[in-house]
């Protein structure tokens, strides 16, 4: 296959993975490991680096939600923007924290991922979440916005976010679950999950430039950097995509089943993963 249909395919599979509660690391790591012979950890690295491509999507996506945080981080913002703000920054610096001695120990220490229980695990919360969204929709029950959103909250957004870091956790699910529990409203939970990824993909890449095992040097040689290059640029297409549609389900009357299908998609891959040999 040519190189350039082999970036195409890892942008697929990094644009459509990020947002689903599939593990965008995870399938990287699958796809190139069977396609280039990556090792785990250089696999690992390049699963991280390539949220390059998907941070740039959700940059040009949510451009107007990113100015009223510039305007809040220069003092002329409104309270949509200061609270998107403080969440932004509070849920970025705890997942900084837990997110990097994740990776380090995971790139350091394991030489083979475990992948499918956790994501079957996720699978079985987003089954709860979308019981929960039926539930309280059929009783009226309030839900918080972005305003409404505690200090206490957005330390558990970030922790929950962290926790992405572990192969086969996806951060869109995680954080999405999270914040479903916390009492968030279904549609806002997708749009600050999908806002959350900004800062957090910006960390993802420089922890993989800075600490990845061999250095990004060993990964460009084996993959080739054109190749990189054009898996960022499909990803970026394909999750524009893709945001679109999950954020138009999310604020439907049918979210509970898009949450039930999607935690359907997480524990199908997780039992594919477990029987293909990937834990």
């Amino acid at each position: 296959m040519a190189n350039w249909l082999l970036g195409v395919l890892l942008g697929v599979i990094q644009g459509i993975s990020e947002w689903l509660p599939i593990s965008s690391k995870t399938q990287i790591i699958i796809a190139s490991t069977f396609l280039f012979g990556l090792d785990f950890q250089n696999a690992y690295s390049l699963g991280l680096f390539l949220e390059a491509g998907t941070f740039l999507a959700a940059l040009f996506y949510f451009r107007d939600e990113v100015f009223k945080v510039l305007k809040a981080l220069v003092g002329r913002g409104d309270e949509e923007g200061k609270a998107l703000l403080k969440f932004l920054l509070v849920a970025t610096v705890i997942t900084g924290f837990l997110g990097v001695g994740i990776y380090l120990v995971v790139s350091e220490s394991t030489t083979s991922p475990v992948i499918g229980i956790p994501m079957i695990l996720l699978g079985v919360v987003l089954l709860a979440d979308a019981a929960l969204i039926r539930f309280a929709r059929d009783r009226r029950v309030p839900t918080k916005g972005i305003v409404d959103l505690t200090l206490l909250d957005d330390i558990l957004i970030g922790l929950a976010q962290g926790l992405s870091a572990l192969p086969g956790v996806s951060r869109s699910g995680t954080t999405v679950s999270a914040m479903l529990l916390l009492g968030v409203k279904p549609e806002e939970s997708f749009r600050l999950s999908f806002l959350a990824l900004i800062p957090a993909s910006v960390g993802a890449a420089l922890v993989a430039v800075l600490f990845s095992h061999g250095g990004l040097g060993s990964v460009v040689a084996t993959v080739s950097a054109p190749v990189i290059v054009v898996a960022i640029v499909t990803a970026s297409l394909v999750s524009l995509l893709l945001i679109r549609v999950l954020l138009r389900f999310a604020a439907s009357s049918r979210i509970s089943i898009l949450v039930l299908v999607l935690g359907l998609i997480a524990i199908f891959s997780g039992i594919t993963s477990l029987l293909s040999g990937f834990g």
